[in-house]
């Protein structure tokens, strides 16, 4: 039997081995500073205002005499007599003298409470009852301090009780005073602790009754059963007696000292006198034993919940339940516990005599059971679908185990970007010019006229840019002859950039784009600003500009999937990246998005290298977090795969298939940090002249976006590929084909215009932010939003200005095939953590690669040297392609043993 065992335990290891050493988190940390903080200025308050009490006539006059607190604070010639010293004086005078009196010293105490809450990382303290307290002993204690003790040279109750009482003095008198203070009190005491004294006062009632009943006893007939029938309960039960019985069932106190009269008489020769009380509210029969054996059976069913090691006095408030895990204890009503113990059997008088004489322990740890078939059910309700039974059988839950995970605590200070450092340009509003708009509806209708086209209907949709002419043909008239006709018609106009959309899809009608003579600026502020993007859903907004119809076009990136930009230069892809961008950054967390920025020309994007803490990612050990390098853009995009790839593993062990699944299995903390599961950022490639790219790289530049753009959609990752240059060789049928949504500016050629969109219409534009988006089945001209140079630095510098990660967000690391691999391993230049891999792998039985990367955070290089090392030193065998290697040590006793021997 014991060989089983040791196998077991060595399949089992791997389970229970605890995460590599790393320190106490950041939020620990984090926790444990405030505490202590808390629980120090607690402290030092509460001796302070205790000091106050007694040295406060010497120390007040030093106090006043300075005149400021900062020069009291700072004149070292002032000798204080309180124990916190000139600090402490200044503290307990404003807060005793000049706040509460001796009230402050709540204060104190919910301070206290709340660093102890933080420094055990779970409420050990009711702080929400505390906050209360608090609240009730301010607004009472002090108005009641100093109308008790009006005219005592010490501020009992601060300035706030005095204020307080020498107002009501004046407005009701001395004794209305003291009346409203008691209605005040009452009702804050009664509304904030929800007290319902109607069951005591009832109770107290009946006992009353029982006790005159006991005195003055009844005539018993010879021969008649002497033991009162149990009370049956009755059919026409109120609502309030059903209110009394839960009552009772949570707060039933010890028993009454009346009680003791009731006890059955110990003469056997005689029956005892058994009184019987009818109320007469419930019509209820009342007697020494119905009283003992219902409530008796009570008292012990609630005595267990409120003595079960895993609740806290918290547990009883009902208001601190939202801020903890739920745990509702809760009797169920299917098993009448109490009723089984009181109508079925027959409980002799011994018992009862024991029963009734008991002395109920309610706080105690130890419970004692009412009988031996009485049975307690505990029914635990939680938010989650998590099994009861392991919170039932004790094991121990945290509030911070089961708090949802919010990647943006780390930078809880972050702040985002706001609208003030955007230049306001709302006063540019669209001025209807009549004059203009008549004069080109009649060069239309002339025009279409004179080549013998009747128009039935025609009207006009004023843009920033251009406005839409839309009309609706005689029949008979073919849409392909108005089409034909607009370089006519552009001749009549002597207008550029007129396009003619025969038909416009869904409305039945020709449309004629016309170019305004006063074009207008598009706000990139009002787009943020606007409702639409400010309390949109979409996972990676942009805000690209306005349509014909002044309707702002915001879309989500992440449905795009990725994003090709074209056009020639100087008309508007620069302002178009910006408007991108900066509509990101005013939507996203940098813990939500990483962006990575490929810039041949370094002058466009460098503008970005203030973020590069909060947004950017780069690879490990590169200085520049914007790549210019042609040789450094092929490492990153190799790297990016191998991102992809891993992001890929981590879904599949999480049973997701797309980014936001995982991300919210990672939030509701369904996946194990431990195993390498994290949260993942979304990740935007931005590259400004791909062109450059694909001159100098070529193939190798290609192959990676090719990859990228077919496989990285579902794990976050997006493409953003500019050029100026749209050709066939640039844009190639690759590319174009996993790039559905495109972005067209003004081209020269209607080839380009087709390179880009597979349709003509760009090199009709009018250059300056006029562009043609595809999105879908629809192909949509905007005016792009304008985001000037300036606008973008006042944005990054408030966002680096702020603090932000120790570094980039590292990308893995990638060594090309021409690198040379040295097949030789020095163990004398061992890696920094060999040990503890190997440790991990020892106790894992497990020797793999990306298990070291995904449970150190390694790179895929650092991570073969270390297990190229651990094989020359023996402790995993050869690799076996994609199965994990052969670990060769067993126990880490063993592996202790070997490590001796290498130093």
């Amino acid at each position: 039997m014991a060989a089983p065992k040791k196998q077991t335990t060595k399949n089992n290891t791997p389970k229970t081995v605890p995460a590599p050493p790393s320190g106490i988190s950041r939020r620990r940390r984090f926790r444990l500073g405030f505490g202590i903080a808390f629980l120090l200025i607690g402290i030092f308050i509460s001796f302070s205002v205790i000091s106050y009490c007694f040295t406060w006539q010497a120390d007040q006059d030093k106090f006043l005499s300075n005149g400021r607190l900062f020069h009291f604070l700072s004149d070292e010639t002032t000798v204080v007599e309180n124990w916190g010293g000139r600090m402490g004086a200044a503290v307990a005078h404003m807060m005793v003298y000049q706040g509460v009196g001796l009230a402050a010293l709540a204060i104190s105490i919910g301070l206290a409470a709340i660093g102890l809450n933080l420094i055990y990382g779970v409420r050990r303290l009711p702080v929400m009852r505390y906050l209360r307290w608090i609240a009730v002993i301010l607004l009472i204690v002090a108005p009641f301090l100093a109308y008790a003790m009006p005219h005592a040279a010490f501020p009992y109750g601060g300035a706030l009780g005095n204020e307080a009482i020498a107002y009501l003095n004046g407005l009701i008198g001395y004794a209305g005073t003291g009346l409203t203070l008691i209605a005040v009190a009452a009702v804050l005491v009664f509304a904030v602790f929800a007290l319902d004294i109607s069951p005591a006062l009832r109770r107290a009632r009946n006992t009353a009754k029982l006790v005159v009943a006991t005195l003055t006893p009844t005539p018993v007939v010879a021969g008649a059963n002497t033991t009162a029938p149990a009370p049956v309960p009755t059919k026409d039960t109120d609502k309030e007696d059903e209110a009394e019985k839960q009552y009772e069932q949570a707060y039933t106190p010890d028993p009454e000292p009346e009680m003791e009269a009731m006890k059955p008489s110990e003469n056997k020769g005689a029956a005892p006198l058994k009184p019987i009380v009818v109320d007469e509210e419930t019509g209820e029969v009342l007697s020494p034993l119905s009283i003992t054996e219902k409530e008796t059976p009570k008292v012990m069913a609630n005595a267990a919940p409120l003595m079960t090691p895993v609740l806290s006095d918290d547990d009883m408030d009902e208001e601190d339940k939202e801020d903890d895990i739920p745990f509702d204890i809760d009797i169920r009503e299917d098993e009448p516990v109490q009723e089984a113990a009181v109508i079925d059997e027959p409980v002799a008088e011994e018992e009862i005599e024991e029963e009734t004489t008991r002395d109920l322990p309610i706080t105690k740890t130890e419970p004692q059971p009412a009988s031996d078939d009485l049975e307690l059910s505990f029914e635990v309700v939680k938010q989650e679908e998590e099994p009861a039974a392991v919170i039932a059988h004790g094991a121990h839950i945290s509030i911070e185990d089961n708090e949802p995970y919010a990647p943006e605590l780390d930078l809880p200070n972050y702040k985002f970007p706001t609208l003030d450092l955007l230049e306001d340009r709302s006063q540019e509003t669209i001025q209807l010019d009549k004059e203009e708009l008549e004069k080109n509806k009649n060069q239309i209708l002339q025009t279409l006229r004179s080549f013998g086209i009747e128009i039935q209907r025609i009207s006009a949709t004023v843009g920033p840019t251009v406005t839409l002419y839309e009309i609706v043909p005689a029949e008979g008239v073919r849409i392909s002859k108005i089409r034909n006709l607009e370089d006519d018609i552009a001749l009549n106009l002597a207008a550029l950039g007129i396009r003619i959309i025969a038909p416009i899809p869904g409305r039945g009608t020709i449309g004629i784009e016309v170019p305004n003579a006063n074009k207008q600026i598009v706000s990139m502020r009002a787009l943020l600003a606007s409702e639409k993007f400010a309390n949109s859903k979409m996972s990676l907004p942009i805000a690209l500009g306005k349509k014909i119809d002044n309707e702002n076009y915001i879309v989500d990136l992440a449905t795009m999937p990725h994003l090709l930009v074209a056009g020639a230069t100087g008309q508007g892809k620069s302002v178009g990246i910006n408007a991108i961008l900066v509509s990101l950054l005013y939507k996203k967390h940098p813990s939500q998005l990483k962006f990575v920025m490929v810039d041949p020309k370094k002058v466009e994007l460098s503008i970005y290298r203030v973020i590069e803490k909060h947004f950017l990612a780069k690879l490990p050990d590169e200085e520049e977090a914007i790549i210019t390098d042609t040789k450094k853009v092929i490492n990153t995009l190799n790297a990016l795969c191998i991102e992809m790839d891993n992001r890929y593993e981590l879904l599949k062990e999480a049973g997701a298939r797309n980014i936001k699944e995982y991300n919210e299995k990672f939030i509701k903390r369904r996946l194990n940090p431990e195993r390498g599961h994290k949260f993942l950022p979304f990740i935007v490639l931005v590259i400004d002249e791909f062109a450059d790219l694909i001159m100098t790289a070529g193939k190798e530049v290609e192959m990676p976006i090719a990859r990228l753009a077919q496989l990285a959609r579902a794990i976050g990752i997006h493409l953003i590929i500019a050029t100026q240059r749209p050709s066939v060789n640039v844009i190639t049928g690759t590319i174009k084909a996993n790039f559905p949504a495109r972005i067209a500016f003004k081209v020269s050629a209607k080839v380009d215009s087709r390179t880009i969109l597979d349709a003509g219409g760009a090199e009709q534009l009018i250059g300056r932010g006029d562009m043609l988006v595809s999105h879908g089945s629809e192909l949509l001209r905007l005016q792009c939003a304008f985001c000037d140079t300036p606008e973008v630095e006042n944005i990054v510098e408030f966002i680096g200005n702020q603090r932000g990660y120790p570094s980039a967000f590292e990308l893995p690391e990638y060594e090309g095939d021409d690198v040379e691999k040295d097949k030789t391993v020095d163990l004398t230049n061992r890696d920094k953590l060999f040990e503890d891999c190997a440790r991990t792998v020892v106790s894992t039985q497990s020797g793999s690669t990306s298990m070291l990367q995904r449970r150190y955070n390694l790179g895929y290089n650092r991570a073969g040297r270390i297990m190229d090392q651990l094989e020359a030193a023996g402790i995993v065998g050869p690799a076996m392609g994609s199965k994990p290697r052969d670990v060769l040590y067993k126990t880490e006793a063993e592996l202790d043993q070997f490590l001796s021997t290498l130093y």
